[in-house]
């Protein structure tokens, strides 16, 4: 079976192209855009992927090499529902479908349990601690990783593996798609304001998801949001537990989402706490997650207030240790976002000793809604005097090497694809 991945390029759609492609499937591909995830999944036996989604390059592929499946990202749809790739496939009969279907498709010829880790953050970092944990255990496992690590490979195919571990998004309601064996959920607060209109729709989506696991872990914190009935298919862990101190890894959200994954690896494997929280603290990391690209700068995906909290707990934690200041460039992850969460900044950047915010990096924008610029959304912070709106280019590389030359410590959030704060700062500093 030939199937076509359109936003190949996307941390989604890409990690599933390579399961395809591992689990016999042919597949190709396209992007609007050239990317370092484009250029993993060709390094990694998918060569036949175009850059740029027009309906002449489809139409040249099928006719080499009939397309029977057209899976496409929620972005593709969300941004031109009459893409001309979309279009093309439809009037040939090709059948067409979002990623859950055919992901659902391989659990099912597979006899894969499906163990899913959803929340509003932390999920990427759960769930490469979860791969990390069963890749060192020894234990066969199959996985969707949205990023990169040292470890573990994007999308990995095992046959002999019982479980498939997969970040389950929210976003366009993915992960109501699926009835997990085992779900996990790192936290909930209300995101992706375009799909779920309401705080209420947004509780409403998870309590659904919730229903359709068989078991869930999950925090106290977050049955409390969502007013949640408990019974005996939730268990619920406390972020007090003081087991947690146990683990060894900078960050206190990093401790919190490595308590899951362990919960996970524990119910799916038997081995003890003891013999986990070992191997938790060897966790090595993963890509843009407190990522150095050069001594004292790194690079986080950090985008909304806790994801930023998050961050800045690792950061805080790390610059005690060499008594550095902490300099925070950030870049919010698109516009749309700004319009419903601008209040909650407040005290997410508590900590640093300076702020540079740069404007929003604008995907699936709202073409009504105005486009709100760092001077006025820095004007949400309990302290803005720390803060300075500034444009990315050659003075904001200049300010970011004198505050490297002065010995402090520079983390850049941002949650943008190609083209975004992140590509530009590889670009910039790894030359």
């Amino acid at each position: 079976m030939h199937i076509y991945f359109s936003g190949i390029g996307g941390a989604g759609v890409g990690p599933l192209a390579q399961i395809a492609h591992q689990a016999g499937y042919d597949v190709s591909g396209s992007d609007k855009q050239n990317s370092q995830y484009i250029q993993y999944l060709k390094n990694h036996g998918i060569s036949e992927i175009h850059i740029g989604q027009s309906r002449d390059a489809i139409e040249a592929i099928h006719k080499r090499r009939p397309i029977d499946w057209f899976v496409y990202s929620s972005a593709v749809a969300i941004e031109n529902p009459d893409a001309p790739e979309l279009n093309y496939c439809r009037e040939q009969n090709i059948k067409v479908s979002k990623r859950d279907e055919l992901l659902n498709q391989i659990l099912d010829e597979q006899n894969l349990k499906l163990i899913a880790i959803a929340g509003t953050h932390g999920k990427t970092t759960t769930t490469a601690m979860t791969v990390w944990l069963f890749k060192q255990l020894g234990q066969p496992i199959s996985y969707l990783l949205p990023a990169k690590t040292s470890f573990a490979e994007m999308g990995e195919f095992n046959k002999k593996s019982s479980y498939f571990i997969y970040e389950c998004d929210e976003f366009d309601r993915n992960f109501l798609a699926f009835e997990p064996d085992m779900s996990l959920i790192t936290g909930v607060s209300w995101d992706h304001h375009e799909i779920f209109p309401t705080r209420e729709d947004y509780q409403d989506a998870f309590r659904e998801f919730i229903e359709q696991s068989r078991f869930t872990f999950m925090w106290q914190e977050d049955v409390d949001y969502l007013n949640l009935g408990l019974n005996e298919t939730v268990a619920v862990m406390t972020s007090d537990d003081p087991n947690i101190d146990d683990i060894d890894l900078k960050g206190r959200y990093n401790r919190l989402d490595a308590a899951l994954a362990m919960a996970a690896a524990h119910r799916a494997t038997g081995n003890t706490a003891t013999k986990l929280t070992k191997l938790i603290n060897d966790f090595p990391g993963l890509s843009r997650r407190m990522e150095r690209i050069v001594p004292n700068l790194y690079s986080d995906y950090a985008h909304t207030p806790e994801k930023i909290r998050g961050a800045m707990s690792v950061a805080t934690e790390m610059a005690v240790e060499k008594s550095q200041k902490v300099v925070i460039v950030y870049e919010p992850l698109t516009d749309r976002r700004q319009h419903y969460m601008a209040d909650d900044y407040q005290d997410c950047f508590d900590g640093a000793s300076k702020l540079y915010w740069i404007p929003s990096y604008l995907a699936r924008e709202d073409p009504g809604q105005r486009v709100i610029p760092p001077s006025e959304l820095v004007t949400h912070l309990a302290d803005p005097s720390i803060a300075e709106p500034m444009e990315r280019g050659a003075h904001l590389k200049a300010t970011i090497k004198k505050h490297l030359e002065d010995g402090d410590m520079v983390v850049c959030m941002a949650g943008g694809g190609g083209g975004s704060l992140d590509d530009w700062l590889r670009e910039e500093f790894k030359k």
